[in-house]
């Protein structure tokens, strides 16, 4: 089985954006969610990780709030991208690799992964390392 071309762009507006998909669904009505949050692991967090595995742990490091609307996120044609600078805490202290990221749910703690992708290169965080992601370079689809 495989989802319709308009069906995939509309699911990932709901997701990223909190854009209803008419006559199918709407945007949590009680309390959606605002924001999404940025996460970076230091191996791949999988498809039943949450957002605390294989998380970064440098000091510093705290998830990025990025907005669930088209301020935050770009969807067009069935890819996502984030629609504008990511910038992480700036290290203070300890090292880590970067090697994934993920885009979850929460700000701390156990945080339910949306998605999750490998870097194009590792990353080598220490003291005075400032990780960050330009506009559009967190991209996806649903194929």
């Amino acid at each position: 089985m495989s989802f319709g071309n308009t069906f995939e762009n509309d699911l990932m507006k709901l997701i990223f954006n909190g854009t209803a998909i008419a006559n199918i669904a709407d945007n949590a009505a009680s309390s959606p969610l605002t924001n999404l949050y940025v996460s970076l692991h230091t191996a791949d967090p999988g498809e039943a990780g949450d957002q605390t595995t294989s998380e970064a742990t440098y000091t510093s490091y705290a998830r990025v709030a990025v907005s669930r609307d088209s301020g935050g996120w770009t969807v067009s044609s069935n890819t996502v991208t984030n629609a504008a600078l990511i910038q992480f805490p700036q290290a203070t202290g300890g090292t880590n690799t970067i090697t994934h990221f993920a885009i979850g749910t929460a700000s701390s703690s156990t945080g339910k992964v949306l998605a999750r992708g490998a870097l194009s290169a590792s990353l080598s965080v220490s003291s005075g390392i400032q990780p960050q992601f330009a506009a559009g370079d967190l991209d996806g689809s649903i194929d």
